[in-house]
């Protein structure tokens, strides 16, 4: 299958139209075996749930290519149970993990001509997502489900690469509540940070970084990754919170910290604590590890990175996580998954 002519050292993170989707539906019941599509759009009823109600749930994950020519997803197993979380949380039918595993296969063996080369910095992004399609007039879920599946090759999700980025604290607007939809990939926790993340950009940051919105002390999350910061004597640190999304990369921090001698520690972080730290980043699928050059508050600043050269410690960290992913690490945990050509 001849490669698709795109220029794959310079690609944008943004949407890049792909041969296929996939889509399945849930009725009577049941899941169907889905169908792939070449339409990029979806017929929906006007009164579907997802449009009113908000049942909505997707996921985020990558497809590589190693070092030697295989195709790879990483730990897609996380990403199947995550959704199952989501769904059951905004009652929705729930995608069983060996459903979202096949599919994620389909999908990618469909459009494998737009996975970029070994050696250019950026990916296949596979957006899975859940919706609402029967219809309701009334607070009800619905009766009708629909789970798809896009795919677009992107490069980083900051333009500036993997390179330091400046942060604000938000401690006016709240991205989640506890015990609300915080800890689930949904869409209206990234409509709730839009009020915050624009007006952070308006201001020359990247973005924001945000406190908890019951007692505006403990940092939740940045907008659109969990956050981690490194004490003067090594540790890892990340924030522990019930209206944090689990990150899959910070969970998988978490692991490659310990191997490096990094004591992580998963816990409530005071925003003081900032003032603290010698190395900080953010992490996600979208953007894998960005470091932080600095964090505003209120009226103070506290600099991690002098240059536009990132910290060691999320050099390490980086290095570390893309070699797994890319087949230049050894994956002693089974985080990788071969994408089966014949799947």
């Amino acid at each position: 299958m001849k490669r698709a002519d795109l220029d794959w050292a310079h690609l944008p993170f943004g949407y890049q139209k792909t041969d296929w989707n996939i889509r399945y539906t849930w009725r009577d019941g049941r899941w169907d075996e889905g169908v792939l599509s070449r339409d990029e759009t979806i017929p929906i009823h006007i009164a579907a749930t997802c449009l009113h109600y908000g049942q909505e749930a997707f996921e985020g994950l990558k497809a590589y290519e190693q070092k030697n020519g295989e195709v790879v997803v990483f730990r897609v197993e996380e990403n199947a149970k995550r959704l199952r979380r989501s769904c059951e949380k905004t009652f929705m039918a729930v995608v069983p993990e060996d459903l979202f595993i096949e599919a994620v296969f389909r999908v990618v063996n469909a459009n494998r001509r737009f996975i970029p080369p070994y050696g250019h910095g950026a990916s296949l992004y596979i957006r899975p997502l859940v919706i609402g399609t029967g219809p309701q007039v009334g607070v009800k879920p619905a009766t009708e489900y629909t789970f798809l599946i896009l795919v677009t090759p992107v490069g980083p999700y900051f333009k500036t690469g993997f390179k330091p980025v400046h942060l604000v604290v938000e401690d006016e607007y709240d991205r989640a509540a506890p015990h609300g939809l915080g800890d689930v990939k949904v869409g209206g926790n990234y409509a709730a940070g839009l009020r915050a993340s624009l007006r952070a950009k308006q201001a020359g940051f990247a973005e924001v970084l945000y406190v908890d919105a019951l007692h505006k002390h403990y940092i939740d999350e940045s907008g659109p990754a969990n956050f981690f910061g490194i004490t003067p004597d090594g540790r890892y640190v990340t924030p522990q919170s019930p209206s944090i999304l689990p990150s899959i990369t910070n969970m998988s921090l978490v692991a490659i910290a310990e191997e490096l001698g990094m004591r992580p520690e998963r816990r409530p972080v005071a925003i003081e604590e900032i003032f603290h730290f010698v190395d900080a980043g953010c992490c996600g699928t979208a953007a894998v590890i960005t470091p932080v050059a600095s964090i505003t508050w209120r009226d103070r600043k506290v600099v991690y990175a002098k240059s536009d050269e990132p910290g060691e410690y999320c050099r390490k960290l980086y290095r570390k996580l893309t070699g797994i992913q890319l087949g230049e690490e050894e994956d002693r945990r089974g985080w990788i998954r071969k994408v089966p050509p014949e799947a």
